[in-house]
């Protein structure tokens, strides 16, 4: 059982930035995809970013682009999300997702527990 926790949410100024990190323990993210998502409060979860397996493939959605950057270290067993030019905007509970693709048919997810961002002034 895989079990993700990220880390390095807080509260920050416009502007400024931050890095999550999702550390997996109890098994490797090696073939996994990864995906960052938020819920704001009142509103549903969405998606922010993604990384293929081999890191070779990025996406990010459009209010974060050219301002949030996802990597990831298989040989740390991790993945990051750097933020900048954080805007209040950003606020939400981020969360970790790992999609293991079992099949065309299946796949396991795992989610972290989330870490709270709050942009304010």
């Amino acid at each position: 059982q895989v079990q993700l926790v990220e880390s390095g949410g807080g509260l920050v100024q416009p502007g400024g930035s931050l890095r999550f990190s999702c550390v997996a323990s109890g098994g490797t993210l090696r073939w996994a995809s990864i995906g960052w998502f938020r819920q704001a409060p009142g509103k549903e979860r969405e998606g922010v970013s993604c990384i293929t397996s081999t890191g070779g493939s990025t996406n990010y959605a459009d209010s974060v682009k050219g301002r949030f950057t996802i990597s990831r270290d298989n040989s740390k067993n991790a993945v990051y999300l750097q933020m900048t030019g954080l805007k209040p905007g950003d606020t939400a509970v981020y969360y970790c997702n790992a999609r293991f693709d079992l099949s065309i048919w299946t796949s396991d997810i795992y989610w972290g527990q989330g870490t709270q961002v709050t942009v304010s002034s």
